[in-house]
C-alpha cells in the first residue's frame, strides 16, 4: 500500500517543544493508531503503511529571541487583561454554546460573587460560569484560554501570514494528508480556502485529505472569524476528503462535529478518556485517523 505523506498543523502553546520532538510525537501517535488498525479483520491483506510525518513548529515565530515579532507575551494567559476586541470575540463564541435556560442563568448571576479569575471582564465571566454549570472542572478556562489564542490568529494579520507561510513551506510535492489540531485546524483551513496550499501550481499539490482534530470550527464565530458567514457552508475543493475526527467530551469542539457546517465533511466520534480528552495526541492515535491519513476506509 502506497505510503502517505503527512503535513501537521500543530495548535498553541507549544513554546517549549521544536519541530522535532513534535514530529516525533505524531509520528509515535499516528503508528500506535495504524498499529490497531492493522489488528482488524479488514486490513490483513493488505497492511496500511505509517505515513511519513513532518510537523512545523509554527509557534516558534512567537519566540522573541527569533527576531520574527519580538513577542514572547503575544500569546494570552490568565493574567494577561482582555482587550475589548478579545472580550466581544469571546463573549459571543461562549453564547454560541450556550441554552437559552442558560442564557438566562448568565443574565441574572452576579460576576463579582465568582471565583473565576478575576482579569476577566464580566461579560465573559457571567457566560462562563453558566457553561461551567453544564462542564465543570475547569474546562471553560481551557475553553476561553482556546478562543483567546484563536482570536490571536484571526485579528493579527500579519502574525497568520507569517504561520501560514511557515507551515507551506514544510509541503513537499509528495504532502497527501494536511491535519490540523486544535487552532492548527483553523489555520489548516485557512490554507486551503485561501489557495495556499493544495492548489494547482501550490505548495502540497498532491493533497488528497484533510483531517481535523478537536476543532473549534464547529463554534459560529469562530467561522464568522474567517468570514465565513451564518448559513454559508464550508468547502473544499471537491478532490479533498474532509475527515473530521472529535471528542463530545473536548471542550474546545463545544461538543460537536462539523457536518452542519460542512455538509461534505465526514464527521467521526472518538473517546479520549476523560484525562485531557483534547490532546493531539488521544487523537492522532485513534483508528479513525489511522484510517484518514492511510486511506483505508472501507
Amino acid at each position: 500500500m502506497e505510503r502517505q505523506h503527512v503535513l501537521g498543523v500543530h495548535g498553541i502553546r507549544q513554546g517549549r517543544t521544536s519541530q522535532r520532538e513534535l514530529t516525533k510525537d505524531w509520528t509515535e501517535a499516528l503508528e500506535r493508531g495504524v498499529g490497531g488498525l492493522r489488528s482488524t479483520a479488514d486490513s490483513q491483506d493488505r497492511p496500511p503503511a505509517v505515513p511519513a510525518v513532518e510537523v512545523p513548529h509554527w509557534t516558534a515565530l512567537l519566540a522573541q529571541k527569533t527576531g520574527s515579532l519580538s513577542g514572547g507575551d503575544l500569546v494570552p494567559t490568565d493574567l494577561t487583561p482582555f482587550t475589548a476586541d478579545e472580550e466581544a470575540f469571546v463573549s459571543q463564541a461562549l453564547d454560541d454554546l450556550l441554552t437559552s435556560e442558560e442564557r438566562a442563568y448568565a443574565a441574572r448571576t452576579d460576576p463579582t460573587t465568582l471565583g473565576l479569575p478575576k482579569l476577566w471582564p464580566a461579560s465573559v465571566t457571567r457566560i462562563a460560569m453558566a457553561y461551567d454549570r453544564r462542564k465543570p472542572g475547569g474546562a471553560v478556562a481551557k475553553l476561553i484560554g482556546a478562543l483567546r489564542e484563536v482570536h490571536l490568529y484571526l485579528t493579527r494579520s500579519d502574525l497568520a501570514a507569517q504561520v501560514r507561510a511557515h507551515v507551506t513551506e514544510a509541503a513537499s510535492e509528495h504532502t497527501s494528508v494536511l491535519i490540523g489540531h486544535s487552532l492548527g485546524s483553523v489555520i489548516a483551513y485557512d490554507l486551503i480556502r485561501r489557495g495556499e496550499i493544495a492548489a494547482p501550481g501550490a505548495a502540497g499539490a498532491a493533497l488528497h485529505t484533510f483531517v481535523t482534530c478537536g476543532s473549534p470550527l464547529a463554534i459560529p464565530t469562530v467561522r464568522r472569524g474567517l468570514a465565513v458567514p451564518d448559513g454559508e457552508a464550508m468547502a473544499l475543493p471537491p478532490h479533498i476528503r474532509w475527515v473530521n475526527v472529535f471528542d463530545p467530551g473536548d471542550v474546545i469542539t463545544g461538543g460537536a462535529g462539523l457536518a452542519a457546517a460542512a455538509p461534505a465533511v465526514l464527521d467521526v466520534h472518538v473517546d479520549n478518556g476523560r484525562i485531557d480528552p483534547h490532546a493531539a495526541t488521544r487523537y492522532l492515535r485513534t483508528v479513525p485517523v489511522a484510517r484518514a491519513v492511510t486511506g483505508t476506509w472501507t
